[in-house]
């Protein structure tokens, strides 16, 4: 297992805003190689403890071994962190005093041609960070509608040519399924005008995210793992979320200013009747990003954005 890279991204300021508490009980919600939960591991002393969940068996294998050294302190979870509330209470624990959220593909995931993660070399087309899980890609672009097709690679992919793509896969695979990546790639690209290419950007990339992103209903998971990460934090514990992209970075602002505001009723009711308060704190005014120096050195930091709160 150890060909699974892992260059924490942000890794300085993961454990500025975590404040580790020695001893304390921290959850890595998204443990891929082990890289951000050694750095936490080595903060806490003696007494710590760290849960890892990752729903992909091969990281789950991968951090087990490379973080051996920690012994019992060290317990990893194969299940989608936004299950971690009935797993933590498998465990006995009922609060964390932190916990970390990195979210996306893995490196490991997009350079292990067979798991069909990438364009850049062919593969079927696969995508499944969980691969008990029975749906694929190739299941969703080859029995969608054109219209549902539409909606992920649009919503998903963030991609303004999604209706011309599902009009081009649809007609595509009346002559057979579409099985592999470089299939797909090569649709997309006739389906977008060459005019329109982005510079930077392979015109698969949009609609690669919004597949991605359907098959593992990663926005699904990520509402449901990060309301749970807040509720089991303790008082004065703190929480860490790293996105890579729009969709998510939404999310998360969205959920932490919800939480951080207190009071929902309507702005005209004279007195408030809804007797909610705020649950945290936000630490983080404006996404916290990489410096030149890390950017220099891990090309993947160039799209993080880091967000963090306190409870309260």
């Amino acid at each position: 297992m150890g060909d699974f890279r892992h260059i924490p991204v942000l890794a300085a300021e993961v454990l500025q805003y975590l404040a580790v508490a020695e001893g304390g009980t921290y959850i890595d919600g998204t443990l891929g190689g082990g890289g951000h939960a050694a750095m936490i591991l080595d903060s806490l002393g003696d007494r710590g403890r760290l849960i890892g969940f990752d729903r992909d068996s091969t990281a789950i294998a991968a951090a087990s071994e490379s973080l051996a050294r920690f012994g019992d302190r060290f317990i990893a979870v194969n299940r989608n962190f936004s299950e971690m509330e009935s797993a933590l209470s498998d465990l006995g624990i009922q609060a964390v005093d932190g916990f970390l959220l990195d979210l996306g593909v893995s490196s490991h995931q997009l350079d292990t041609v067979e798991r069909g993660f990438s364009f850049q070399k062919d593969a079927s087309l696969d995508m499944r960070m969980d691969r008990r899980s029975s749906r694929t890609a190739a299941d969703l672009v080859n029995t969608l509608s054109h219209g549902e097709l539409a909606r992920i690679i649009r919503e998903y992919g963030e991609e303004r040519w999604a209706g011309r793509i599902a009009s081009f896969i649809c007609k595509a695979r009346e002559d057979g399924p579409l099985e592999t990546t470089f299939q797909l790639a090569d649709l997309i690209k006739a389906a977008i005008p060459r005019k329109a290419w982005e510079e930077r950007i392979h015109p698969a990339t949009r609609t690669f995210q919004g597949l991605r992103i359907a098959v593992n209903e990663e926005l699904e998971s990520l509402e449901t793992g990060l309301g749970s990460a807040v509720t089991l934090l303790k008082p004065g514990g703190r929480g860490v979320v790293i996105s890579f992209h729009s969709l998510e970075d939404r999310i998360v602002k969205q959920m932490f200013r919800r939480l951080a505001g207190g009071c929902v009723c309507p702005r005209d009711l004279p007195v408030c009747v809804c007797s909610s308060r705020p649950q945290v704190k936000v630490l983080t005014a404006k996404p916290v990003m990489a410096k030149e120096d890390e950017l220099a050195i891990n090309t993947r930091s160039r799209s993080a954005k880091l967000r963090a709160v306190e409870k309260l």
